[in-house]
């Protein structure tokens, strides 16, 4: 269609395929330089306005390549145009196909590259981890790799190499290679379960299953860094995280109960007791006053009358600070009272016979 519109204007003697063909491909490449060109003054001076940057990112990483596939088009076409004859036309034919189909391919692998890096950019905004750090450069590679592969494929199809047995080679070598690294990629898709999940964040004080308790110091790629309260730091496997029992003592939120069990001695009044240190402990400063604290009478226990108090925190870090507190007030206040505070007695009969 090009060529007889070209024709339509070359009167004889420049009319000859050589020409036409010559005229063909600049055509195409002043179109190259004019879509460039159109990207740099118009399209990215009208992206700069919007409010994201990905249709900024998406023109500027696949421009080049779209101003060389109207290159390679205008060679094809041109090419065509001039009916050359002889074996090699199919070797040269093929090998333009080849660079066309390069050029699609880095088109599409440049748009989900940079879908990957926008969306990457909003996660991180959202997790306080560095698996994101380290997953993205590795999701961004595996991505490209596949892309190549898959264009690699496709061009020795054009070229009529079989490509079933490379693929089943392909296939073979993936399945030796996921069996040797069965256990990374365990850990590494466990961490994404535990970031999507929400199981917990970086800062959030966790139980595990074993009974350890500490911090979420850092989420890795292959593990999760907790640090105790005694200044250790447990180095746990992100796929052994992903399926044990945590207890997130964040969720739902970072309010928590505190209680302090105590005994009297036998004989004392309950009611007494529970009024007056549900009393005191209305006085504490930096407790919640909803819920509010009450204290029960636990049980009668061998050697004493067994009592609980309780109250709220509104953050963790007061948990261990207004336990003592308590403790230490309860204490005091008991003495205050003349309320005895038993400790562990057995009674031991000798029968005589």
């Amino acid at each position: 269609m090009i060529e007889e519109i070209i024709l339509s204007y070359l009167p004889p003697p420049f009319d000859s395929r050589y020409i036409v063909a010559a005229i063909i491909f600049i055509v195409f490449l002043a179109l190259s330089k004019l879509f460039l060109y159109i990207v740099e003054k118009i399209i990215l001076a009208m992206t700069a306005k919007t409010k994201t940057k990905l249709d900024d990112m998406l023109i500027k990483r696949t421009q080049a390549p779209i101003s060389w596939l109207l290159i390679f088009i205008g060679i094809k076409i041109a090419f065509e145009y001039l009916a050359f004859s002889g074996g090699w036309v199919s070797v040269v034919g093929t090998g333009i196909m080849s660079a066309i189909y390069l050029a699609v391919g880095f088109v599409i692998l440049a748009v989900v590259l940079t879908l990957i890096d926008f969306w990457s950019v909003m996660f991180a905004k959202k997790t306080k981890s560095t698996i994101d750090d380290a997953l993205v450069p590795l999701f961004r590679t595996t991505t490209k790799v596949i892309v190549i592969i898959m264009l690699v494929i496709m061009v020795l199809d054009l070229w009529g190499v079989n490509v079933t047995g490379l693929l089943a080679g392909v296939g073979i070598a993936g399945l030796a290679l996921g069996f040797a690294v069965k256990d990374t990629l365990a850990n590494i898709f466990g961490g994404v379960s535990l970031i999507l999940d929400k199981t917990f964040n970086v800062g959030d004080k966790v139980e595990l299953a074993d009974g350890t308790i500490g911090v979420i110091k850092d989420v890795g790629i292959r593990a999760t860094r907790i640090k105790t309260y005694d200044n250790e730091v447990i180095i746990v496997p992100n796929g052994n995280m992903a399926t044990m029992r945590i207890k997130n003592f964040h969720q739902p939120d970072v309010s928590a109960r505190v209680s302090v069990a105590f005994g009297v001695e036998y004989g004392t009044d309950p009611d007494k007791v529970k009024k007056l240190v549900l009393a005191e402990i209305k006085k504490m400063k930096d407790i919640m006053k909803d819920p509010e604290p009450f204290v029960k009478f636990d049980e009668m226990a061998d050697s004493a009358l067994n009592m609980k108090a309780f109250f709220w925190v509104d953050n963790l870090e007061k948990f261990y600070p207004k336990k003592e507190e308590a403790t230490t007030m309860i204490y005091k206040l008991l003495n205050k009272h003349k309320i005895g505070i038993p400790f562990p007695q057995m009674d031991v009969h000798v029968k005589k016979n």
